[in-house]
């Protein structure tokens, strides 16, 4: 375990704060996202089935460290590209009133974090990306392939919810180490 840890440390790292927060960011998306399925089994039993695509959806993510290693901005822009799909492919999965589209709003934030000021019409671009993408989508999933109880539902998107909220503060962390990665020492 120790020499997987070590490995994976070594994977994210980047003498980039903003390429090291994205490597963070990807590889821990890829961890959670195998564990949605379980959630959903959870919270809608078997109807479950539903959320099988979710189980591989994350190998992308754990490209993006590659992807960083040999084009930083590719490899940012890819990270955010590959999050917004995601959160299209499960609203199409799931259905509106799960609150997935909850997610675009840390999507967003993302996009905001992983460019530094010189890099600012990419970020633009990036921070836009989800805002544009919602507005076509967002009422194109009323229809999943499973619909569920307006219980579960309701359950959905509490989890959906304080996911995006934990996101948040989660990037609001990383974009503080930045800051402090970013100025330089006193002493």
């Amino acid at each position: 375990m120790a020499v997987m840890l070590r490995w994976l440390r070594a994977y994210i790292a980047d003498d980039d704060p903003y390429v090291g927060a994205a490597n963070f960011i990807a590889v821990m998306l890829a961890w959670n996202q195998p564990y949605y399925p379980l959630y959903l089994w959870w919270i809608v039993g078997r109807d479950a089935w539903v959320a099988a695509p979710f189980a591989v959806a994350f190998f992308p993510f754990f490209a993006i460290p590659a992807i960083t290693r040999r084009a930083p901005l590719l490899g940012k822009m890819t990270l955010v590209v590959v999050a917004t799909v995601n959160i299209v492919f499960c609203s199409a999965m799931l259905g509106e009133a799960a609150g997935i589209q909850l997610l675009y709003l840390p999507c967003g934030m993302l996009a905001a974090i992983l460019y530094p000021w010189r890099e600012r019409m990419v970020m633009l671009v990036m921070t836009g990306l989800p805002l544009v993408v919602w507005l076509l989508t967002r009422e194109r999933f009323d229809h999943p392939p499973v619909r569920f109880t307006p219980e579960a539902y309701a359950s959905l998107f509490t989890l959906n919810a304080v996911s995006a909220g934990l996101l948040i503060i989660l990037f609001g962390w990383l974009l503080a180490g930045i800051g402090r990665a970013s100025k330089p020492s006193c002493g």
